[in-house]
């Protein structure tokens, strides 16, 4: 056992008192299963890069669902656990560095208050996998609301199966919106349910410069969790065109696609469900599509709000767009960094001793100055909003790069778990962050790959 989240463990009702190292690590790797468990890996299908395909779990196994104390239900499944029917020639095996990494950004994610999959745990096997080279193998075991995907209505539609659709469509309504059981348009109301669930996710994830990377329609839960860590990354400085994922050539999941990448998808998601919204077609692509038509609204308001968050406003006033996207404009002509930026407004000494050097940065900020005494406060009054809405670090793609490499190559977890200690509460003020600051040397040219 190389990580076990003590958090995770307790929200989930898992107690592991009494259990011996190797107890531990067997129950945790599924060689000692529970009583009734029936492991099975999940079918589904997907737009990938635009492209469709049929597809599944290659390399991971839904152990199964745990209710909390609580009485909230998860999913549990283990990545890296073998081959699979969906594994395509892979061997269904995960190398230790993409199984830390997916640990370490999603508990981030969770600490940055974005809805996410979480970490339970990750385990080492002994066994060597081939990637680029021999590498150490590994097991993640991924917590999640449920693995509902786009993709998975998209197989039941692809397979033309609409009986089985219903009481899929019917299924997650009763995990994930069970107060919509009952009624009578159901199926239609779910469908706004996911729209606005994913302009609210998404808009965060502007919000904190995130760039998924591989946001594929298999990759996007109706949950509304962030899932599928592979190819993703922070944004240093500010520039809507970033790519980080080594496959993306054409930029199809830049920064500033991720948006309509989002409607894109639900409109996938929406075809799935013409069938169960009305029997007269016509009128079922007409109730869809004025559905979808709510998503930039919702998704620009939730942005709107967010931003004014960050900026430590408490109203509103109608050339706040103007003011948000002023500074979105400064930052990239100034080749600022998006955290430090932000984090800079609730702590000017201490974190923005260039902004002499930008006059556009210097012509936003008497701006907000200003803004911010039309509704009374000031930039002092301000401060305390300021760092409750502005994380003081984010996972920066070197440092985690540099924490990974020491786990793999020399097997020191102590970057690792500093990295995580530091991530944990990343709004208040800490000497833990200090290593953690500043951008990355090589900003945008750094690369990602679909390790996980």
């Amino acid at each position: 056992v190389v990580l076990l989240n003590a958090g995770m463990s307790r929200e989930l009702g898992l107690d592991w008192e009494g259990l011996t190292e190797t107890e531990l690590a067997e129950v945790l790797s599924g060689r000692r299963l529970p009583p009734g468990a029936d492991p099975i890996a999940q079918a589904y299908a997907g737009h990938q890069f635009g492209g469709f395909s049929l597809l599944g779990d290659g390399r991971a196994i839904l152990l199964g669902e745990q209710v909390t104390p609580t009485g909230q239900r998860y999913d549990l499944q283990w990545k890296g656990s073998g081959p699979t029917p969906y594994s395509r020639r892979g061997d269904g095996r995960a190398a230790l560095g993409p199984m830390l990494r997916e640990y370490l950004i999603s508990e981030a994610m969770h600490a940055l208050r974005v809805p996410t999959t979480r970490s339970l745990a990750v385990l080492t096997t002994g066994d060597l996998v081939f990637r680029e080279g021999p590498l150490p193998g590994a097991l993640l075991i991924r917590v999640a609301a449920s693995h509902l995907r786009v993709g998975t209505f998209q197989l039941l539609l692809a397979q033309q199966d609409n009986d089985t659709l219903r009481q899929l469509a019917d299924y997650t309504i009763a995990r994930h919106d069970p107060d919509l059981v009952d009624h009578e348009a159901k199926h239609l109301e779910f469908l706004r349910r996911v729209i606005s669930r994913q302009a609210r996710l998404i808009a965060q994830w502007q919000q904190l410069g995130f760039v998924h990377g591989v946001m594929n329609t298999d990759n996007m839960a109706l949950s509304g969790e962030t899932i599928d860590y592979g190819p993703c990354a922070f944004l240093d400085r500010y520039d809507p065109a970033t790519v980080f994922s080594s496959i993306d050539h054409g930029g199809r999941y830049a920064y500033g696609n991720q948006p309509s990448i989002g409607l894109w998808n639900l409109s996938r998601f929406a075809e799935t469900l013409l069938p169960l919204l009305d029997p007269v077609q016509e009128r079922a692509i007409e109730l869809a599509t004025d559905a979808l038509k709510q998503y930039a609204p919702q998704f620009e308001q939730a942005l709107l709000t967010g931003f004014r968050r960050k900026m430590g406003l408490q109203t509103e006033h109608p050339d706040d767009p103007q003011l948000v996207q002023g500074l979105l404009d400064a930052m990239q002509e100034s080749r600022a960094d998006l955290t430090n930026t932000f984090a800079g407004l609730a702590d000017p000494d201490n974190w923005d001793p260039d902004w002499g050097q930008h006059p556009p940065l210097q012509g936003w900020q008497t701006r907000w100055i200003a803004r911010l005494e039309r509704e009374g406060s000031n930039r002092q009054k301000a401060q305390d909003r300021l760092r409750q809405a502005n994380p003081q670090i984010i996972p920066r793609n070197e440092r985690v790069e540099e924490a990974l490499q020491a786990a793999v190559s020399t097997g020191d977890l102590g970057p690792v778990e500093r990295l995580l200690a530091a991530l944990a509460d990343p709004y208040t003020p800490s000497a833990l962050h200090a290593p953690y600051r500043n951008s990355s040397p090589s900003g945008s040219c750094y690369r990602t790959f679909c390790g996980t």
